[in-house]
């Protein structure tokens, strides 16, 4: 399996609805940004290889080929079924905020509670976008089963950031803040 798993998330995305690279994109940034990201860069070149391997097609939307839908094959089916049902290879998380932390003995705590501050902002934002998200999904969760999967992924951002925001009242604390 490709180790980037790209391909698999586009076809994760595509086995729900069709998607233009923009549509795609816009996801990337939106429900899986918790845990995954992409750019574009990277997107449509994935897209032309899942185009290419017949895992997807592509179709215009309006004959005029300004806008490319995208649509997951019964191949490409088959193939996120088995990218599903290989176990986790690695899991990882990597935030610069704790790079900054590491090294934060060169710019002093001052500088190491601004990015705590920056860190607990961000935090609170995406914390409460989670909130929101899991009282929607919470309120519609007997019309559809994908909704069960996409609470258990809301939930466990939700307990992250509780405790990301733990971590920032410890650490202010240590740095005496």
């Amino acid at each position: 399996m490709n180790e980037k798993k790209l391909d698999s998330v586009i076809l994760g995305l595509l086995s729900h609805e069709e998607l233009t690279g923009y549509e795609i994109k816009k996801r990337m940034d939106g429900a899986l940004s918790y845990f995954w990201g992409a750019s574009y860069g990277s997107i449509y070149p994935t897209l032309a290889q899942l185009e290419k391997d017949g895992l997807a097609v592509k179709h215009s939307e309006d004959d005029t080929r300004t806008r490319m839908r995208y649509s997951i094959t019964d191949a490409g089916r088959a193939h996120l079924r088995e990218w599903l049902a290989v176990p986790v290879q690695k899991d990882e998380i990597r935030y610069e905020t704790l790079l900054k932390l590491f090294f934060g003995n060169e710019g002093g705590r001052a500088q190491a509670a601004e990015h705590i501050r920056a860190f607990r902002e961000k935090t609170e934002a995406d914390l409460a976008r989670l909130r929101e998200a899991e009282k929607v999904l919470t309120a519609h969760l007997d019309e559809d089963e994908t909704h069960l999967y996409y609470l258990l992924t809301v939930r466990f951002g939700i307990r992250s950031y509780e405790a990301y925001l733990d971590f920032c009242d410890e650490a202010e604390t240590m740095l005496g803040v």
